[in-house]
């Protein structure tokens, strides 16, 4: 399956998102080719880099569905045209805060140990 996405320069910052198939959540992949539920864990690719990476996540569609590259700025940030859609699937839904996303730990919490979330 594949969704019909805005085409983007290969300057443009990306980063190859989908949906998990087990849970239907969002994820991003990482730079060691995992995939994460944050964005900030995202990879941030350009170029021939982006698209290897996008072939790559399109050999996982057992895992995952619906690959895509979507823009980001240069510090991984949510950006483009399709801003407000990227935002709540990064973030959750803009209904009611119960149904966010939970907030990340700080980077203190992150170097005593604990998890922050998780990441397969």
């Amino acid at each position: 399956m594949t969704s019909v996405r805005p085409k983007l320069s290969a300057e443009t910052p990306k980063v190859v998102t989908a949906w998990d198939v087990l849970t239907g959540a969002t994820v991003y992949r990482t730079e060691d080719g995992k995939w994460s539920n944050y964005v900030e864990d995202a990879v941030i690719l350009m170029g021939e880099a982006a698209e290897t990476a996008l072939q790559n996540a399109r050999s996982e569609e057992s895992l995952i569905l619906d690959p895509y590259v979507m823009e980001v700025s240069g510090d991984g940030q949510v950006s483009g045209r399709e801003t407000l859609r990227e935002t709540i699937r990064a973030v959750g839904p803009t209904t009611h805060p119960d149904f966010r996303k939970p907030i990340r730990e700080t980077n203190d919490a992150k170097s005593s140990g604990q998890a922050a979330h998780t990441v397969w």
